[in-house]
């Protein structure tokens, strides 16, 4: 199991809220990011900065729009983080709620993006699901069962 414990870069964020248990097996997620906010730069700099480093560093991004605030249109095509310049891009119907992390390896991570007003126990029983290795479940898929009435 993957978890950051990292210090944050500004004062005002918690560490990095992100769990990737296993990332040899053929479920459809390798763990799952809860971000702070909606802030597409802020919380990619944070992810590409704090990212455990036995995943190696990140080359790419690929984000799902509907996740991220539309009031930093047009979308940004690279991010600057502490760690360097990333790219990144999006689909432009995509509503799977997942960011892909391609890494300098050229592997890569389907990770679950929680909604950063998710209740923190919620959210970390997503966190757990998305990460189990047996998951069959996609991303948007347990979203959907979170926010499904009772």
């Amino acid at each position: 199991m993957t978890s950051s414990q990292q210090a944050p870069s500004r004062p005002d964020r918690v560490p990095l809220r992100i769990r990737i248990d296993g990332i040899a097996s053929d479920s459809p997620l390798d763990g799952a990011w809860w971000p702070q906010s909606r802030d597409l730069q802020a919380e990619c700099a944070d992810l590409i900065d704090h990212l455990p480093e036995q995943h190696g560093r990140v080359a790419r991004l690929l984000f799902s729009r509907p996740d991220w605030e539309a009031g930093q249109l047009p979308w940004p095509r690279a991010i600057n983080a502490a760690r360097g310049r990333v790219k990144i891009g999006s689909f432009p119907g995509d509503d799977t709620h997942l960011m892909t992390l391609v890494l300098g390896s050229r592997a890569r991570l389907q990770l679950l993006v929680i909604p950063s007003d998710t209740k923190r126990g919620v959210a970390l029983t997503l966190m757990s699901q998305a990460a189990d290795g047996r998951n069959r479940r996609s991303a948007a898929d347990l979203l959907e069962k979170v926010a499904a009435p009772a």
